[in-house]
């Protein structure tokens, strides 16, 4: 089977690693020199000259992240070197905050998750059984609510710090959506695997993996390696190939576009579109207007509008430095207001011990970010003075990701995997369990080539 894959994010690569493990021909195509999408690494530099590797966002994963976590062993990556470890926790820089102690840090969900709520510093007793008891009746529901209810109201009868110090913070940083709009059921399938869920290789289900590297080494990177040395008859990475458009045709799939310039054309028997869900629709929406057949086009119409119809908001990533910072741990939460906007910050250089231009850089997060990339800046420099006591940190780099994730809102359609007989699309947008995150990147890309090579 020949297949196409447009797009070598992490969906992408997902899908050409298994439909190439499978036995079929893959040619992935990508429009960038750089591999992974809007989870890449990005050249910089420290204000002091020092050249350093940054990522175009700060990610993170967690123990629940089974598919991805496989896929990076599959690809020969080692888990303990490649990710530092830590136990569920939202501290933050005054020690408050939930954490799980360090007597529980091994201990299988969710008795993590209880110990941490036990021993949550700031918090009443009657705060903490009410999240507690809250728990226990979402997991008495089979963590199942009314598709129309947002994260506030399912949370609604909390106590108004654990919404604010737990709540808010784990939605917005999972969902990049305010809670007051965002999907509690999406929210529950979320801490549904991530307190309860099996976890992968011996890590906890709850903890939280924060990359040791940047974002294209950790996967991608390692996919384009191991497409090469395990299979490079069968596989094909075509980097700088923008595929302008596509068209049925008896044999398959006519792909046209440009590679450094030059026009090129392809035939494919199926294809899978892995990009981001805006050129998807745009792509989708261009093919209907040329299909000799309704069918055709009415599928890839449909699709298209599916997808158009989609809400995305922002994320920014502040990147900050200054000689011999170092914080209380490598991440942190903060408190977040319209003045002082970031949610989390990262410390690059514990993450990174090794690596002597990531000392002293921070990575403040914005997630549902509004507002000018200046703007958003200074506030952010100006929350780390007030909250962490840091008022010598110079910027480094701003990176605003305009459409990083959908608006994941209650009762959203997404579009579906299957467009059209023989193409099919993968990306953190198709519709599936997971908001828009690395793990549904990854399960979308390995559901299109499960269903490409069944077919």
């Amino acid at each position: 089977m020949k297949l196409a894959i447009v797009g070598a994010g992490w969906a992408g690569l997902a899908a050409a690693v298994a439909a190439v493990d499978a036995g079929a021909e893959v040619t992935v195509y990508e429009s960038s020199r750089v591999l992974g999408g809007r989870a890449r690494a990005l050249g910089a530099e420290r204000p002091d000259g020092t050249p350093l590797t940054l990522d175009n966002g700060q990610h993170i994963l967690i123990g629940a992240y089974t598919q991805t976590l496989a896929l990076m062993q599959r690809l020969g990556q080692d888990l303990d070197t490649t990710l530092l470890r830590l136990p569920l926790g939202l501290p933050y820089p005054d020690g408050s905050g939930l954490q799980t102690p360090p007597w529980a840090a091994r201990w299988p969900a969710p008795l993590d998750a209880v110990a941490a709520i036990a021993t949550a510093r700031g918090w009443s007793w009657r705060e903490r059984w009410a999240l507690v008891r809250a728990s226990i009746g979402w997991r008495r529901r089979g963590f199942v609510c009314p598709p129309s209810l947002s994260v506030a109201q399912l949370c609604a009868g909390l106590p108004t710090r654990v919404v604010d110090e737990l709540i808010e913070p784990l939605c917005v940083s999972a969902l990049n959506t305010p809670g007051a709009l965002a999907s509690a059921q999406v929210f529950l399938t979320v801490m549904r695997d991530a307190l309860f869920g099996p976890g992968h290789a011996g890590l906890g289900a709850s903890n939280l993996l924060l990359p040791r590297t940047d974002l294209s080494a950790l996967l991608p990177q390692a996919a384009a390696r191991w497409l090469d040395h395990q299979h490079p008859g069968r596989s094909r990475l075509r980097l700088g190939a923008r595929v302008l458009g596509l068209q049925r045709q008896p044999m398959g799939w006519q792909l046209h576009g440009l590679q450094d310039g030059t026009r090129f054309d392809a035939v494919h028997g199926r294809v899978i579109w892995a990009t981001a869900a805006g050129p998807a629709a745009q792509a989708m929406q261009e093919a209907a207007l040329q299909a000799h057949d309704k069918g055709s086009a009415d599928s890839l119409a449909t699709w298209a509008d599916t997808a158009a119809a989609m809400a995305f908001t922002a994320i920014t990533t502040v990147y900050a430095w200054a000689p011999g910072v170092r914080l209380a741990a490598p991440m942190l939460a903060l408190r977040a207001t319209p003045q002082a906007p970031a949610q989390f910050v990262f410390d690059r250089g514990q993450l990174a011990p090794t690596d002597a231009a990531a000392q002293g850089v921070l990575a403040f997060v914005v997630s549902a970010s509004v507002g000018e990339r200046a703007a958003v800046q200074a506030a952010v420099l100006q929350q780390a003075a007030c909250q962490l006591g840091l008022d010598n940190l110079q910027a480094i780099q701003t990176v605003v990701e305009k459409r990083a994730t959908f608006a994941c809102t209650p009762g959203l359609r997404r579009p579906p995997a299957a467009i059209a007989p023989g193409l099919w699309a993968a990306g953190d947008h198709v519709d599936g369990p997971y908001p828009a995150t690395l793990e549904g990147a990854v399960r979308s890309g390995l559901a299109a080539a499960r269903q490409a090579l069944a077919r």
